[in-house]
């Protein structure tokens, strides 16, 4: 979201401007084997669990995880500030220290907390740029994993090592693991990419996640 605070209106619009920006994808490997795998994690979880994470514009993070086998489901909200400054209006500021963030429920008997881990990484957006996702510049874009207990918190610095060691990106990963609450965004955010798959700003930014995650892991699309 380039251009900010704007009413829902007026944003739409100026998001097509926008699309004129040139995205560099994020430089992971063609070949899918070549992607580290996430590390192995404790068997005999049960039940419905979630992860926080944050990688730029919550959009497309949470349009990329509604395709995701074994999602059950997204929402797009803020991470990491208080409760009382948790509204775009605030958040637009960037001195809340909020992150954009999608919170998604998952069924870990179809899906593990690492292999989400491996779509946020691989094609969900480009963990080496430091406060910023494309377009869209300040510490709100910045790529965060928000552990929901000791267990993801392992899991998320593990990987983050592995992928380092791996040398999966050109660069630094720049992801950061932080603590902090999740507070939903206002309504006319959920279900963006969905509801507006034609918008200038989707088109050109997060349409190519959902390719990326049909042609990388065809397994886990859906």
């Amino acid at each position: 979201m380039p251009i900010r605070p704007l009413p829902l209106v007026a944003l739409t619009a100026a998001l097509c401007l926008g699309a004129a920006a040139v995205a560099t994808w994020p430089d992971t490997p063609a070949n899918a084997a070549a992607f580290p795998a996430p590390p192995a994690e404790k068997p005999g979880v049960k039940g419905d669990q979630v992860a926080v994470l944050a990688g730029g514009c919550f959009w497309g993070i949470e349009g990329l995880f509604e395709h995701v086998r074994g999602v059950k489901s997204v929402t797009a909200g803020y991470a990491g500030g208080v409760k009382a400054d948790a509204t775009y209006r605030a958040v637009s500021t960037e001195k809340t220290g909020h992150a954009e963030a999608v919170r998604v429920v998952y069924d870990p008997s179809q899906v593990s907390y690492g292999t989400l881990l491996k779509v946020f990484f691989s094609v969900g957006h480009d963990p080496t740029q430091i406060n910023r996702q494309f377009p869209d510049v300040g510490p709100s874009y910045r790529s965060a994993i928000f552990p929901q207990n000791v267990a993801q918190r392992e899991v998320a610095a593990s990987y983050i090592a592995a992928l380092g060691k791996a040398q999966a990106f050109s660069k630094p990963i720049a992801t950061k693991i932080e603590t902090g609450a999740f507070y939903p965004a206002e309504s006319y955010h959920q279900d963006f990419l969905r509801r507006n798959p034609d918008n200038g700003y989707i088109r050109r930014y997060d349409a190519p996640k959902l390719a990326a995650l049909r042609t990388t892991w065809p397994a886990l699309y859906r």
